[in-house]
């Protein structure tokens, strides 16, 4: 059977695509976490203070508070993740990354999916990455759950005379809190939403 060349190819599932690609990123033998236990120790390696909790992993992980708790314990046993007590909710815990987490980390198998992205070129990534994160944001909104972002796009970020605040918890943010991921986090209003 011929091949018509004036015949468009078929465009590819992006869906597809965009699980397959998460999965081939997330695979390697050369590991003992699952999958999920990776996505747990970088959320909590990347989560500001107040969001390194059991139930804002489960938040961010979209699954429920006791399939998070399992995950977050079994890390614990692990001593990948140690467990500190809230300073407010004495019903509630932090989580830190231990030294062991951090060297685990610097073996995510996600860094050569991290690698093959930093090497498309600069327009198409940062089109890549304006186009998830709409898309992360709309589907979201369609799920009515949380997004989950940094305080460098979050609406309860203000900048006065003293630096970046947080009008959500009243408190001034370090660069380090400007990059890392919030729980309480709101999308600033984009220019066209103004």
């Amino acid at each position: 059977m011929s091949v018509n060349p004036d015949t468009p190819a078929p465009i590819p599932d992006l869906a597809d695509l965009i699980v397959h690609l998460a999965r081939l990123g997330q695979s390697t033998a050369a590991t003992r976490l699952t999958a999920a236990q990776w996505m747990a120790l970088r959320f909590f390696a990347r989560a500001s203070r107040l969001s390194r909790t059991p139930s804002a992993f489960s938040c961010y992980h979209a699954t429920t508070r006791g399939t998070a708790s399992q995950t977050v314990k079994s890390l614990v046993e692990m001593g990948l993740l140690a467990r500190q007590s809230h300073a407010t909710d004495g019903r509630s815990t932090i989580l830190d990354v231990t030294e062991a987490g951090h060297a685990m980390l610097r073996r995510d198998p996600l860094e050569d999916l991290r690698h093959v992205l930093a090497r498309l070129d600069p327009e198409a990534h940062a089109a890549l990455a304006t186009a998830l994160g709409h898309a992360v944001s709309d589907l979201a909104h369609l799920r009515d759950v949380p997004v989950f972002g940094t305080c460098v796009d979050c609406a309860h970020c203000q900048h006065d005379a003293e630096g970046n605040v947080c009008l959500q918890s009243q408190a001034y943010l370090s660069q380090g809190d400007m990059a890392a991921i919030c729980v309480e986090f709101r999308p600033a209003p984009t220019a066209a939403q103004s």
